[in-house]
């Protein structure tokens, strides 16, 4: 199949042909229809993480049409329109119910194995969920990571209605999924950015304040969602009410924080990490997307300027997913 991959790593990825996957007993294989991006995409050109094997296909949301079914698939039909759940978990540890993402064998689709910028993608039956009817293949592309990500943040934290919520780095793929989640659940939410457009455009869509990510931010919260680090850390952690939660999905000012102990025994606060979900959250998820969960999509670009969008993501100039829009049918001449 022709797709982008990394022959090296660190490196950087060229677009050509690799070994078709197939899918083996329990998989089907999926004619991809749009793929998004994730930051993933430009740790795995640094090496960090490094890639099992070479050449490596990246990719970590996928949706697209059942091409072909392995031995003993009968859940889905050659031709069924599927969205993926990335995080990737043997079938029995489905019997684990929200906590299945929590078996050691969890693999990271596009991360542990070859994910979907490229022509097929290869996965277990039971990682798929029917695309939601009514929206677009770059709207159900965008959600898998980041919104049951979101999620499954905000399941664990017991998220109520009348509860605020404050994101930092809006503009980011789970801080945005966060945004329309936590406004679809009837909360008051407030946002960060050092981007002035950014601040200007989630107020459009909702947010009761938007606030310099490098300044104090003036509100008291029940809620933080945090996938900056140390650069927010101290800022976001000062907001929260006695008794609120710290949501933590990422770090991209860098690994390690400074914790203010007393505050967090005095305040009696929680601190809840999540990164990706089951099977059972990203399918409550795929039911908000068909019942009209706002999802917040940037860019769709043709899959030809992968790199352009990864220039995008690098720069850190978005607000919602940038999503790669797969030909249907691919002219090698």
């Amino acid at each position: 199949m022709l797709s982008w991959y990394l022959s090296e790593s660190p490196g950087r990825y060229a677009f050509g042909e690799v070994p078709d996957p197939v899918p083996g007993p329990g998989e089907v294989r999926i004619a991809v229809r749009a793929s998004a991006l994730n930051h993933m995409d430009l740790w795995l050109t640094t090496g960090l993480p490094k890639p099992p094997s070479l050449p490596h296909v990246p990719g970590n949301d996928v949706a697209g049409v059942v091409e072909s079914l392995g031995e003993g698939v009968t859940t889905w039909s050659v031709g069924d329109e599927v969205v993926v759940n990335t995080a990737l978990v043997p079938a029995a540890a489905l019997e684990r119910g929200v906590d299945a993402v929590l078996d050691p064998a969890m693999r990271l689709l596009g991360e542990h194995c070859w994910g979907g910028h490229g022509e097929f993608c290869v996965v277990p039956a039971h990682q798929l969920a029917a695309k939601p009817p009514g929206r677009s293949w770059a709207e159900v592309a965008s959600y898998p990571v980041c919104g049951t990500t979101a999620w499954r943040l905000f399941r664990r934290a017991e998220l109520r209605p009348d509860e605020s919520v404050l994101i930092t780095g809006i503009g980011g793929g789970v801080a945005t999924a966060a945004f329309s989640l936590a406004l679809h659940l009837g909360c008051e939410v407030f946002v960060t950015s050092r981007d002035e457009s950014k601040r200007r455009r989630a107020l459009e869509l909702g947010a009761s304040g938007a606030f310099d990510s490098e300044e104090p931010y003036p509100v008291t919260v029940d809620v933080v969602v945090d996938s900056i680090g140390p650069a927010t850390w101290d800022h976001a952690f000062r907001t929260l009410r006695h008794g609120g939660r710290m949501l933590v999905c990422g770090g991209t000012s860098g690994p390690k924080v400074e914790l203010n102990l007393p505050r967090l025994f005095f305040k009696q606060l929680d601190i809840i990490g999540a990164s990706c979900g089951s099977q059972v959250e990203f399918e409550q998820v795929t039911e908000l997307v068909a019942d009209g969960l706002p999802v917040i999509v940037d860019e769709v670009v043709p899959l030809a300027d992968y790199p352009l969008a990864l220039d995008r993501l690098r720069a850190a100039d978005q607000l919602g997913k940038l999503v790669l829009e797969h030909p249907i049918g691919v002219n090698r001449a």
